[in-house]
């Protein structure tokens, strides 16, 4: 079979049809540096407004579960109390609770464990967590969550 002769004169070329103008040659067959540039750039802008929104959300979600944990162990030591007529002491801690009154004591959200300390600064005893820098004191991520914080009060309602 004969191969046929290419009408544009060009190889590599194809033909297209143009409207109004018949048939013209063509080389593109890909997408130009330039179109792929655009899309890369928009990607980029788009994945940088998704971590700036969520930036501050890992924060808030260990802060909550902080409060969630030392809302349950306070209850598990009120439990505790019903059933001893004491609180733990300081020695005995919150391993006196597992695994009659929690399954197991768990670590906060950062690592540590929870600082039980009894009597406590506000009651009976105090279950601290010493947020995310592990210290006394500190604002926003790093401030302390104890079981008289608004926050943890407000997980038990």
């Amino acid at each position: 079979m004969a191969k046929r002769a290419n009408p544009s004169g060009v190889e590599g070329c194809r033909l297209i049809w143009a409207s109004g103008f018949g048939l013209r040659a063509s080389r593109r067959s890909g997408f130009s540096l330039v179109e792929i540039m655009v899309v890369v750039v928009i990607i980029g802008l788009l994945a940088g407004v998704v971590t700036y929104a969520t930036t501050g959300m890992l924060d808030k979600a260990k802060r909550r579960k902080a409060a969630v944990d030392i809302s349950s162990l306070t209850g598990a030591l009120d439990i505790y109390y019903g059933d001893h007529g004491r609180f733990p002491s300081n020695q005995e801690g919150l391993a006196a609770l597992a695994p009659q009154y929690v399954k197991v004591v768990q670590n906060d959200p950062w690592g540590r464990p929870y600082l039980y300390v009894q009597p406590g600064r506000g009651g009976a005893y105090d279950v601290i967590s010493f947020g995310a820098d592990g210290r006394e004191g500190g604002t926003g991520a790093d401030a302390d969550i104890t079981n008289t914080d608004k926050e943890v009060a407000a997980v038990k309602k």
